[in-house]
This record gives structure tokens, sequence and C-alpha cells, in this order.
């Protein structure tokens, strides 16, 4: 009888280390149907988590889940960052505490600059990130500063809805698809940036469908399949894993 692997070991890494952001028995569901369900998998400060899985598997509901937005519901479990209750909170309190969401449409607002984007979402006065500081960062978007933001290119558009979630003051980035419709040069450049961010302690979930080149960036993998973790472990034991990509991520 063939019995299917079982990918999940090593689940827990709270047990060894503290975590920052906890996810614990989650389940969250849109209208009647449940997408997540009992998902418990923790992220250490300053780390880079690959959020990985197939089309439907639950990627951007665990997402928009830890963000604290009005849909989908999250109808069990708890969410903590650095020890405060998320799962208590509105979006609005979540981003207050330093939940940044970068969803895969951008949503860079019409009508206004790049600037403009950029101090609408600044907190007064900036504690970490100043409009200075998120220039040095993304160059780029200082030669546009007073371009209107929906008329950028993919790739700047991008490094937009990231400095605009920076100039926060943010602790955790959750990204939705980065990457989509990226060419690499573009991607490579967000790379670096996703690096340099790193270095300054701030911790990222990123969902992302190359899974190759989010493993490659990532410090650990949690894999999701219809709703359920079936992974939760280092990135590079994924990449190391041939029949690992091939039954959940198709790489």
């Amino acid at each position: 009888m063939n019995v299917k692997p079982d990918f999940s070991k090593g689940h827990n890494h709270a047990e060894t280390a503290p975590a920052f952001l906890s996810v614990w028995n989650m389940e969250s569901y849109y209208g009647e149907s449940y997408i997540v369900q009992n998902i418990t998998f923790n992220v250490h400060e300053g780390e880079i988590l690959a959020l990985l899985g197939r089309n439907g598997a639950g990627k951007t509901t665990t997402l928009r889940s830890i963000a604290r937005m009005d849909s989908p519901q999250v109808t069990k479990g708890e969410i903590w960052l650095d020890h405060q209750p998320l799962h208590t909170m509105s979006s609005h309190q979540a981003a207050s505490v330093g939940i940044g969401l970068v969803p895969e449409d951008r949503c860079i607002i019409p009508g206004l600059t790049v600037e403009e984007n950029l101090q609408l979402a600044q907190i007064a006065p900036p504690v970490g990130w100043s409009l200075e500081r998120l220039y040095d960062l993304f160059p780029r978007l200082a030669e546009r500063r007073k371009q209107e933001g929906v008329t950028l290119s993919g790739g700047e558009q991008q490094m937009l809805a990231v400095a605009r979630a920076l100039a926060r003051d943010l602790k955790v980035l959750l990204l939705d698809e980065p990457y989509e419709g990226l060419a690499p040069v573009i991607v490579d450049e967000i790379e670096k940036t996703l690096r340099i961010i790193k270095e300054q302690g701030i911790t990222t979930v990123i969902v992302e469908q190359n899974a190759v080149r989010a493993l490659e960036l990532a410090d650990r993998a949690v894999i999701l399949d219809t709703g359920s973790i079936v992974f939760d472990g280092t990135a590079a034991e994924v990449l190391e894993n041939e029949e690992l990509r091939s039954e959940y991520l198709a790489i």
C-alpha cells in the first residue's frame, strides 16, 4: 500500500526559539466556505518566511487574516505579534502596531503623486522611515516623486507599495505575489531591497507563485495544501527535497 509522505516534521519551531509572529489554530472562511483550517505556524523576528502552495491553497487568505482585513472572517484561533493579540484588533489597529500588507494589486491611490502616496501612509512624526530614508532605499521613487503613482511601471509600483508599507514603521511586512508580471531584472532589484529590509530587523512573510525564487530568498518555508499546513521547515529543505516540491509545488 502506498502511504502519502508526511512532510510536516519539525512543524513547531517555537519549541526552540521565541516567536515574533504566531498563528495558532486559525480557521478563516469566505461566506460559508472554509479556506484555512486549524493552521499553526511561527515566524521569528527578522526572518523571511515563504508561504507557499498551489493556487487555492489558502495563502492569500492567511495573509489577509493576519492583517485583520474584513474579508475573510477568522472564526477560530489566535494571532499574536510581539505579545500583542492581533486577533482582537481591526485592520486599522493591526496596522498601527506594525502589520503592513502589500496586496497583489498594490492599491496605489489614483490622483496622488509618489510622494503623496508615501506621506498619506506615514505616521507623524516618522520614527524610523523618513521620506529621505525611503528614497535612499528606492532611488527610482526619488526620481519620480512628483509623478502620479498609478503611471509608474509595474516594478516601480511594487517598490512604491513596499515603501508605503515601510512608511508606517512596520514590524511585519506581508507580501502577496510581489513578483507577479515583473521582468527578472526588476525581481532582482526587489529581492535586493527585501534583503536590506531584513537587515533592518523587519520580519517578512512572502506569498509567491515563483516558489524557487521565494525559497532562495527565504529562511524558512510553510507549505499549504487545501487550507492545511503540510510542511514547516527551512527553505533549504524544500529546495533539496524533489518529492516535496513535486507533490505540493509542481516544481
